[in-house]
């Protein structure tokens, strides 16, 4: 799998274009190259985490009673929805990253409608707000667009290609048996741990290439996946902890969120991973060069 210029689109920032076409120090070796590598990797996923650093440093800095009125959810709502049009705005984001953000916002949506019902209430959104559907603030679904939002910039800014990708077609049964497991274990048990095992199974063999600098780098993609995860895993901690949302157990006084929500965040990377993944190859498809 490629990036592709009908995928990224051709107006980039000039950031984004200092970041992935120049390379002023071509001949570095050793400990120089490993550090201009390192401090280009930093800087390009500080660049593809843009809208989940904003976005999350928001839930620091707007007070629990709101702004000028508003209540607190809904202002990150505003905040969310500015964001998105900063980035397309300002071309740091194209329409087609746009579209598929939105996907996730809905898919991400439909979780927190079913994790907050009655019958469930894995988590609770505690506070009021206009902007509440079912029960749940319409800027939650933005929080799981952070993730595809990352990956879908990440892929872009480092060039990602993937050696020895499973089929598509298993790829989308295991996608689709995480997102399922979501709901259904709550009647007929988590089967995550089987179908955890089926995913690293399906992807042993996968390697993500990335550029950092000017040089390919490999890694395992699951490894990826763990590490993505932990980082999701550390930003539910912080969020709790500012009492965006609550777990059952938080509610007289918070408490570390259950390592084992770590397992949970790096499925849904899975889950996230394949989505971009298929848009990438069917615009790969698509697209035929001049």
């Amino acid at each position: 799998m490629t990036t592709d210029t009908t995928w990224t689109g051709l107006n980039l920032s000039v950031l984004d274009r200092y970041l992935c076409h120049t390379y002023p120090w071509r001949e570095l070796k050793g400990a120089r190259r490993f550090i201009v590598e390192f401090l280009y990797f930093g800087i390009k996923e500080a660049r593809a985490c843009l809208f989940a650093g904003l976005f999350f440093v928001s839930i620091f800095l707007v007070p629990r009673d709101g702004v000028l009125g508003l209540p607190r959810y809904d202002v990150l709502l505003v905040i969310a929805v500015s964001i998105q049009v900063f980035m397309i705005w300002s071309r740091l984001e194209t329409l087609d990253e746009a579209k598929a953000i939105l996907l996730f916002h809905l898919v991400g949506f439909a979780l927190e409608v079913f994790k907050t019902s009655g019958s469930i209430q894995s988590w609770s959104y505690p506070d009021f707000a206009y902007s509440k559907v079912l029960g749940v603030p319409l800027f939650s679904g933005f929080m799981y667009a952070a993730v595809g939002s990352y990956i879908i910039q990440a892929w872009r800014l480092l060039d990602v290609r993937i050696r020895h990708h499973p089929s598509y077609w298993m790829a989308t049964l295991i996608g689709l048996a995480i997102y399922a497991n979501f709901f259904t274990h709550h009647y007929i048990g988590d089967y995550r741990w089987y179908i955890a095992a089926c995913a690293i199974g399906l992807y042993a063999r996968a390697t993500v290439i990335y550029r950092p600098y000017d040089r390919d780098r490999r890694m395992p993609l699951l490894v990826a996946f763990v590490l993505i995860g932990f980082f999701v895993w550390l930003a539910e901690n912080i969020s709790t902890f500012f009492g965006i949302w609550r777990y059952p157990n938080q509610l007289g006084a918070w408490s570390a969120v259950h390592i084992g929500k770590w397992s949970s965040w790096s499925l849904l990377v899975i889950m996230t991973f394949t989505i971009v993944a298929h848009l990438k190859h069917i615009k790969s498809r698509i697209y035929v060069p001049d």
